[in-house]
């Protein structure tokens, strides 16, 4: 039973089908960008907490398929970019996927934004939870 969980880039992880990326040379068709995440493990379960400042729901997508978590976006610009003086804000389209191992109950995956936060929730299935082993004496 697997509990790990790695991360991929975009380019490692999309089809020869995928619009975003060029179908001769397979590179992004317009930059993409990684948001960054913390991952928290508790007993029960993990925690993702993605930085995506800016984002609305309307324009992310969470999937899971074949234990592939992958989390696609874009952000925009809240302002007009001509009169800026600075500029760090990452936006444009975004995309990061986790490799999920075999102990995470699949079914209960939720998610929710807040204030520019994604959080992720994937609860561990029953056999992957620690558990007390009662020691009998003979």
């Amino acid at each position: 039973m697997s509990t790990t969980m790695t991360t991929t880039s975009p380019s490692e992880t999309h089809s020869t089908n995928d619009p975003r990326f060029d179908s001769g040379t397979q590179k992004p068709m317009s930059p993409t960008f990684q948001p960054r995440f913390d991952i928290w493990e508790g007993d029960d379960e993990w925690i993702l907490y993605g930085d995506l400042p800016g984002v609305v729901c309307d324009d992310l997508v969470v999937t899971f398929e074949n234990r592939q978590l992958s989390v696609h976006g874009k952000v925009g610009r809240c302002f007009d970019g001509e009169n800026a003086l600075c500029s760090e804000y990452r936006v444009g389209d975004f995309q990061r996927s986790f490799t999920v191992g075999e102990a995470i109950n699949s079914e209960a995956i939720s998610a929710e934004l807040r204030d520019g936060v994604l959080t992720l929730h994937l609860p561990k299935s029953d056999r992957a939870k620690p558990r007390r082993i009662e020691v009998s004496a003979t």
